[in-house]
């Protein structure tokens, strides 16, 4: 089975955000499970070229508004995946990954297009073209259009895979235009939606996934639907949710380097040195009695960081200290400061990326908060999970699926709140500091939290599984 794998950023080569870890893990994964994939990205500037050995295969031409423009075609290969680099005059253009629109939609809708052109120039015929977020949409729409008109995309189907519904691609109308992209007809579209990127693939894409089974839900509902719960909830019968992963490697605390002392879920002592560091490098207090609540997120709205701090000030009467790592929203910046401030010895924030604390904090602290209003999946609960941070988290998307709520005598393993709301999380947090107490029940909840499976694996067969599903319905 032949899979063309588009996305906008792929781990290691460019990385923003979770995007880069999914197309940098999952091609791997698939390709370890038989299948053939390519995985199709811009060829940014920042990306070092000469130490890419990228091979230049076909150059093709786009067609434009303004006359056809020269895409020109490398390949590579990263840990066994071959790569297809689109260059031209829209890449170049814009030196970020994501400079804003409108050069953002002309960049991505150039990449799109010439990645297909470009493998039915070169004559590999995929089965599956599996398109990620907006930036990859208008190839689902081409591919739509395309069939019609020549044979050699006979029985390929598409795949939409939606990471953070919200990002529709706005104010990329006019660019899509300059490319041939008519507006959508699909009167299951709002008007608003129907020349935009995102919701044009939703509505031309043969299959549609998200990153979690419950956002796949929520986003059929008008609180998480952005206006295109309507289509969605049409289309819920080719709506599928599959969790993203981790790469249990990357992620491991027996051999992280980022680490002061190593261990497992067999061998838990090591850790305690990991905490003792963590607190002393943060001039924190090293008091193995008090629990230490760490977490590692951008700061933006979506992400509860407000929540998050307004709960902790709710719990002040009890013993906490808390580690915020991250960057963002300068208004939710300035509370982060002036929280730790009002809670000096208590509290500590960081205010930076910084992936070697990150880890640190993943590998040191008792809980991992991730409060969020809406996760399409996250990634902090899992690591959390995996380096023996326990998570307390908003029962949304991913996070409701990826943590097991804890339940006395019946396992679990972490906390969850219901609503997005300061009080809720309070409540749960003083659950979870009782449970930290009593070391009978808080070991046996971490080990249960470090041995779950949330490699790559598990979710690239569910992929294969959808891929079969899907080419066996256009066949038939």
């Amino acid at each position: 089975m032949r899979i063309l794998f588009l996305a906008a950023e792929a781990a290691p080569l460019v990385k923003v955000g979770g995007l880069a870890d999914v197309a940098g893990e999952l091609p791997g994964a698939l390709r370890r499970l038989g299948l053939d994939v390519q995985l199709a990205l811009p060829f940014y500037p920042l990306i070092d070229r000469r130490s890419m050995n990228a091979q230049k295969v076909t150059t093709i031409q786009v067609e434009h508004r303004r006359g056809p423009q020269q895409a020109e075609v490398w390949r590579t290969e990263l840990g066994g995946v071959p790569i297809l680099l689109i260059d031209g005059d829209p890449v170049r253009r814009s030196q970020p990954v994501y400079a804003g629109m409108p050069l953002d939609a002309e960049k991505f809708a150039f990449f799109a297009v010439a990645a297909l052109m470009a493998v039915e120039a070169l004559g590999w015929k995929p089965d599956v073209v599996h398109a990620n977020d907006w930036h990859a949409a208008p190839a689902a729409v081409w591919l739509a259009r395309r069939r019609q008109q020549s044979s050699f995309w006979d029985n390929v189907v598409s795949l939409l895979t939606v990471h953070n519904l919200p990002y529709t691609g706005a104010g990329g109308e006019g660019a899509l235009a300059d490319y041939g992209f008519r507006p959508s007809e699909d009167p299951r579209l709002p008007l608003w939606a129907r020349s935009q990127p995102l919701p044009m693939g939703l509505s031309a894409a043969d299959w549609l996934s998200t990153v979690s089974p419950t956002y796949a839900q929520e986003i059929q509902t008008a609180e998480f639907g952005c206006g295109l719960e309507g289509l969605l909830q049409a289309r819920a019968d080719r709506l599928v949710g599959i969790l993203n992963g981790i790469d249990p490697e990357g992620w491991n605390p027996a051999t992280d380097p980022a680490l002061p002392a190593h261990f497992n879920a067999a061998e838990l002592a090591p850790r305690a040195q990991v905490r003792a560091a963590l607190l002393q490098e943060l001039g924190l207090p090293p008091d193995a009695a008090v629990p230490l609540l760490g977490m590692v997120t951008r700061l933006d709205f979506q992400k509860g960081v407000d929540i998050a701090l307004e709960a902790l000030d709710e719990i002040a009467d009890v013993p906490w200290r808390f580690i915020l790592l991250g960057t963002g929203d300068p208004g939710l910046e300035d509370k982060a400061r002036r929280f730790a401030r009002s809670h000096t010895g208590r509290a500590h924030a960081v205010l930076r990326f910084d992936t070697a604390l990150a880890r640190r904090i993943y590998g040191g602290s008792d809980l991992i908060l991730v409060p969020s209003r809406y996760e399409p999946c996250g990634l902090a609960q899992m690591i959390g999970m995996r380096y023996g941070s326990v998570p307390l988290v908003r029962a949304t998307g991913g996070l409701r699926d990826t943590v097991q709520p804890y339940v006395p005598g019946k396992g679990g393993t972490g906390f969850h709140f219901e609503q997005p709301d300061p009080k809720a999380m309070a409540v749960s947090l003083r659950h979870a500091l009782k449970v930290f107490a009593d070391k009978r029940s808080w070991r046996p909840l971490q080990r249960r939290a470090m041995r779950r499976d949330f490699s790559w694996n598990r979710s690239a067969a569910e992929y294969r599984s959808l891929y079969e599903r899907a080419l066996a319905g256009r066949k038939a």
